[in-house]
């Protein structure tokens, strides 16, 4: 047999090997904006639920007030310093990060607009992931196959009633944040890999 004719027969069949190579490869499974979403919302719900934090201004205190939340019991001779005691109602609804009863509001002067405090709510959710974007390719250090999304991240305030929920959406909250997801193949099947 002459070189030509042997170098042929190999080339043949080395041909035919990469060709049964790549018909018995199988693509990755294609990841949609629904499994990547249902992917993060999982995560989410495995994580044990908790209140909102709800930043409260000046307009929320005075909101507060109108729901019967609390109540100012102490005004200080500077005329703008002053204690406010949740009701009753304002327990069932929302606690305070420190723990006790009393709202210390102590803003730097009668004019100041900026002053809050934070309140928490009782009614304790899970964050809720939504609104996924810009689903593509990624690289990721030990990873082969990858993806990656940007979503929202948003407060859930089910259980917390109107009143509350009104001062929740006052300026200087922030109930949704945008966030991004890396994903990975792993044995076939797509898995959340992180959460930025």
């Amino acid at each position: 047999m002459s070189n030509a004719l042997r170098i042929r027969v190999l080339g043949s069949v080395a041909l035919f090997g990469v060709g049964l190579v790549l018909t018995g490869c199988k693509s990755a499974p294609d990841l949609t904006q629904d499994q990547a979403l249902a992917l993060i919302q999982a995560k989410y719900d495995q994580t044990p639920a908790v209140g909102a934090n709800i930043t409260v201004s000046d307009l929320g205190m005075r909101q507060g007030i109108t729901a019967k939340y609390w109540n100012r019991t102490t005004i200080y001779p500077n005329k703008f310093w002053a204690d406010f005691k949740l009701t009753d109602d304002g327990k069932k609804v929302v606690t305070l990060p420190a723990g006790g009863d009393v709202i210390q509001w102590r803003p730097d002067s009668l004019t100041d607009t900026n002053y809050s405090v934070v309140l928490v709510t009782t009614a304790a959710n899970h964050l809720k992931a939504r609104d996924i974007q810009n689903l593509q390719d990624e690289t990721l250090p030990g990873v082969a196959t990858a993806k990656g999304a940007d979503f929202t991240e948003g407060v859930d305030l089910t259980g917390v009633p109107d009143a509350l929920v009104e001062i929740a959406h006052d300026p200087g909250n922030q109930l949704a944040v945008k966030r991004h997801a890396d994903f990975s193949l792993e044995a076939g099947a797509w898995k959340l890999h992180s959460i930025e």
